[in-house]
């Protein structure tokens, strides 16, 4: 049975990532509560870890924010440490790329992201978030194109993002691994 303390952890990890993702989204408190038939100060109250969403809630708010309830913290998680079989999925409906998510919560001004790409994936229309954004090759390669420019990255290699259009393929016959700094949290 969770104690008051930890229910209470979990209640504000879920509010600040709720608070997080709908700012990223650039949705005002009062266009999230309209959207979920919800009053402004029930949202309010969910975003400040004062008041636990029903499941069914938790799900309508996955479903506006456009992202799998399972991204959003589940009981137990906890607010310091992620274990590897813990790790929420981050989900951008890419073929060829799993991603999950390294950081406890995105109440810091960054989250870590693990990105695998399956040999072949690929992306061909740039991708642009308005964020800095920096990867670290873990294995396999990865071909990222920014601004024309063609960089070739193996282990070991890093690349920095900031705010412009990119694409990426992994040319190689192995998956590529990467971990992702990215600030803001966007996921």
């Amino acid at each position: 049975m969770a104690s008051s303390a930890q229910t209470s952890a979990l209640e504000n990890l879920l509010g600040a990532d709720i608070r997080t993702l709908r700012r990223a989204r650039k949705l005002t408190l009062e266009e999230m509560a309209q959207r979920l038939d919800r009053s402004i100060g029930w949202m309010s109250q969910v975003e400040r870890g004062l008041s636990q969403p029903e499941p069914k809630d938790v799900s309508d708010i996955a479903r506006v924010l456009g992202i799998s309830p399972d991204t959003l913290p589940a009981p137990g998680a906890d607010s310091r440490v992620v274990r590897a079989q813990a790790r929420r999925p981050v989900e951008r409906h890419i073929e060829g790329l799993t991603e999950t998510l390294l950081s406890p919560d995105l109440s810091d001004a960054f989250e870590m992201v693990h990105s695998v790409f399956a040999p072949g994936a690929a992306i061909d229309s740039p991708a642009q978030r308005a964020t800095q954004e920096v990867a670290y090759i873990q294995s396999g390669q990865l071909s990222v194109q920014v601004g024309g420019e063609r960089f070739d990255l193996g282990p070991g290699d890093s690349i920095r993002l900031r705010g412009e259009p990119f694409t990426w393929a992994n040319p190689g016959p192995s998956p590529c691994v990467a971990i992702w700094v990215i600030a803001p949290p966007v996921y």
